[in-house]
């Protein structure tokens, strides 16, 4: 039976290029996001491609749609084999002086229990696989901080410890935990999210970047980690683009 993948956030960004390159691996992708359209569109351009996907409506900060997911899971055509725990994001850039309680509420609702909530709900159908891979998706955020972004290296912190927290708790069990930690991404939404719409901000972030890092690279380092022989945990994948030597040291051209 074709082994099935679920990716959460997966209506653009990461998301969307992990459930269009798992899809071409071969497993059957559930793909699952709250803006159900852009699910759609997703669906039918992996069909065209020749791969198999199904839509599901989540909102990962709600139980009751996290509960619909898992349903959706037990009817699908084959053992779910792997999770990829990848909706999240950031809101503002605000020092921890001025931050917004509700900003960090989001963050903190979204990247860290979001993971719980998905994670606590798929564990029984990845491990009843035999053959069970999480992939969490976090962030360098999540081991090194920076100014103006306590909130969102907060939640991603807290999401790296539910990584290898897990990893230790499931030793002996046949799941693996991954987690992927990207650098600089340009996708098309992840700083309008956080610059609440400013384009002009959100833009600005990678001014003179040579290349940085787009989805598609994070979704072939998911895609690689997930299939390697089961036997084999990449316990941590840290990517960034050739311009970003650390958090704090980014090359960037005419500058």
């Amino acid at each position: 039976m074709t082994s099935v993948a679920i990716v959460t956030g997966a209506s653009s960004g990461i998301g969307a290029a992990t459930a269009r390159r798992l899809a071409a691996e071969g497993f059957h992708v559930l793909a699952a996001a709250r803006r159900t359209d852009r699910l759609a569109g997703l669906v039918a351009e992996i069909e065209a491609a020749g791969g198999t996907a199904g839509a599901v409506a989540c909102d990962v900060t709600s139980d009751e749609s996290v509960a619909g997911l898992a349903a959706a899971a037990e009817a699908a055509p084959g053992p779910v084999t792997l999770l990829v725990n990848n909706a999240g994001g950031a809101r503002g850039l605000d020092r921890v002086e001025s931050g917004a309680i509700g900003d960090w509420q989001w963050m903190y609702d979204v990247n860290v229990l979001g993971t719980l909530r998905v994670t606590q709900a798929l564990l029984p159908a990845l491990e009843a696989s035999r053959a069970g891979t999480i992939v969490i998706v976090s962030s360098t955020a999540g081991f090194t901080v920076y100014e103006g972004g306590g909130g969102y290296t907060a939640a991603k912190h807290a999401q790296t410890a539910i990584a290898g927290t897990l990893r230790l708790e499931l030793c002996g069990r046949p799941v693996r935990v991954v987690e992927i930690d990207p650098g600089m991404v340009k996708t098309d939404e992840f700083g309008l999210v956080r610059f609440g719409g400013d384009a002009d901000k959100a833009s600005a972030a990678y001014a003179g970047v040579p290349e940085p890092l787009v989805a598609e690279d994070v979704a072939d380092c998911i895609a690689w980690c997930a299939t390697r022989p089961h036997h084999v945990n990449v316990d941590r994948l840290v990517v960034r683009p050739l311009a970003q030597a650390a958090q704090h040291k980014v090359h960037r051209v005419g500058l």
